[in-house]
């Protein structure tokens, strides 16, 4: 039986594990503290602490790694994505067959509002998205075959952002593009991309439909029974850009999302609106 070590078992990567577990795979865990559901195993360790990394398993054949980070600042990001990945592949008795690292589409850089794909020249607007850059490259000298997911903003259950700035009655921007992906299509990408036979490097991790922050929060304030917001600065522009990411590459594949675009993600989170007769 294939085994799975997934470091950081949040939301996805508990998805992810849980996918991996009905296909047929041996996953173990590796968190801090806590459970997980079963069939996974959890294996309790501090990836920005070598001395826990101690009993990691030795047939370990695919590696997901999708930590948090415990501060987030630059501190904060480095200590676990380039050093505590570090800390990992050095703890481990072989190394895995293949890596999937999880990384983010802060990547990229300013392209007032034009296409974007994976071979698009990557200069980061923030800490986060240098320190993710250099913990992709590192990878090129790890001795595994990687596969780096660059993943837009997450939503889903838990992760409801954008519906509280609707409630909130917070301002838009009409001209800022926004890109994202359904958790469930998050974990579902990363099993997927684990699996290839010949994978590319790197994968762009967006739904079919990149969308004008405006549009996003008109449609859920008239699906919420709010007032719709208001044009202003917004929010779309934080140490992200504006952009529209294709996903061509990953399409290519074979892969199908059950989230397409924002209405069909966001159609579960927010029941239509009633009027009370």
């Amino acid at each position: 039986m294939a085994h799975a070590l997934i470091a950081g078992c949040g939301d996805v990567g508990t998805r992810a594990g849980l996918l991996l577990a009905e296909a047929g795979w041996q996953v173990t865990g590796l968190r801090r503290a806590g459970v997980l559901p079963a069939p996974m195993q959890v294996h309790h360790a501090d990836l920005t602490n070598p001395a826990s990394l101690t009993g990691l398993a030795s047939d370990i054949d695919l590696l997901l790694y999708l930590p948090t980070p415990a501060s987030r600042d630059a501190a904060g990001y480095r200590a676990i994505f380039v050093d505590g990945l570090a800390n990992l592949l050095a703890a481990l008795p072989r190394r895995p067959l293949r890596l999937v690292f999880v990384s983010s589409t802060a990547v990229y850089g300013e392209h007032h509002g034009a296409w974007a794909d994976e071979d698009t020249p990557t200069r980061p607007l923030g800490f986060n998205g240098e320190i993710l850059l250099q913990a992709e490259r590192a990878l090129a000298a790890c001795g595994v075959p990687a596969v780096i997911a660059r993943l837009a903003g997450i939503y889903g259950p838990g992760r409801e952002w954008m519906l509280e700035r609707v409630r909130q009655g917070a301002t838009c921007r009409p001209d800022a593009w926004t890109n994202r992906i359904h958790v469930g299509d998050a974990a579902r990408l990363l099993v997927h991309v684990s699996q290839l036979a010949q994978p590319a490097p790197c994968y762009l991790g967006v739904d079919d439909l990149p969308a004008v922050e405006c549009e996003v929060m008109e449609w859920l304030a008239q699906r919420m029974g709010v007032d719709p917001p208001q044009h202003g600065p917004g929010a779309a522009s934080m140490a992200l850009g504006n952009k529209r990411l294709s996903n061509a590459r990953l399409r290519a594949t074979g892969f199908t999302f059950q989230y397409p675009d924002f209405r069909c993600g966001y159609a579960g989170l927010t029941p239509p609106a009633t009027s009370g007769d």
